[in-house]
């Protein structure tokens, strides 16, 4: 059986275009059955719409209440049927009618090692910490922030002379691979969560 994935976006989505790929290849095993996004004109959608795949948006300033936003966002989602709902570059965080309906499917990738740097500055952060060694995190989401069980890391060095673009843009080809490689193998084999270990088959 093929996973139905569901996407979501705020950008360029150079990791949507990723999946788009892999999901070329019967093999991999997961399809994109819809992309959504908090936000219009955005290359993300545009490179969804170039792949024929459906998309939906739902802007926060549309809704009257951020609770609102998140049933709305909710059930947009829901209308797709995802196995599995990625995060790809997605900005918001959703609330509690979301995590109720794909609590334990939603999958996130952060541009750090987890739980050091959460947030929104991760490779920055690293820097300023003076870490040796950064990276990227896919896990699941919880309530928190960059919080949920851990699927998959993967580590890139610090170099002496990076600057956060430098160090930020070898993250994202790392992010990326393991990404692709994750989302194909929780969609072909399964997965477990105890607790805060993830296992994957």
């Amino acid at each position: 059986m093929t996973a139905r994935l569901v996407v979501l976006v705020s950008g360029s989505g150079t990791n949507l275009q990723a999946l788009l790929d892999a999901c070329a290849d019967p093999a991999y095993g997961a399809t994109v059955v819809a992309v959504g996004a908090d936000r219009d004109g955005i290359a993300g959608l545009t490179r969804a719409q170039d792949a024929g795949v459906p998309t939906f948006v739902a802007r926060v300033p549309d809704y009257p209440t951020r609770q609102a936003w998140d049933e709305g966002f909710t059930e947009l989602v829901a209308e797709h049927k995802p196995d599995l709902v990625i995060g790809a570059g997605f900005l918001k965080l959703v609330g509690e009618a979301f995590l109720d309906r794909f609590g334990g499917r939603y999958v996130n990738t952060h541009n750090a090692l987890l739980p050091a740097f959460p947030g929104m500055h991760g490779p920055r952060d690293a820097l300023a910490y003076g870490v040796k060694l950064a990276g990227a995190t896919l896990h699941f989401v919880d309530g928190g922030v960059d919080t949920g069980p851990i699927i998959a890391q993967v580590a890139v060095p610090v170099l002496d002379d990076d600057t956060e673009d430098t160090l930020s843009e070898r993250i994202k080809e790392a992010e990326r691979a393991q990404l692709v490689d994750f989302v194909g193998r929780l969609s072909r084999d399964g997965w477990t969560i105890n607790g805060r270990k993830v296992i994957v088959g």
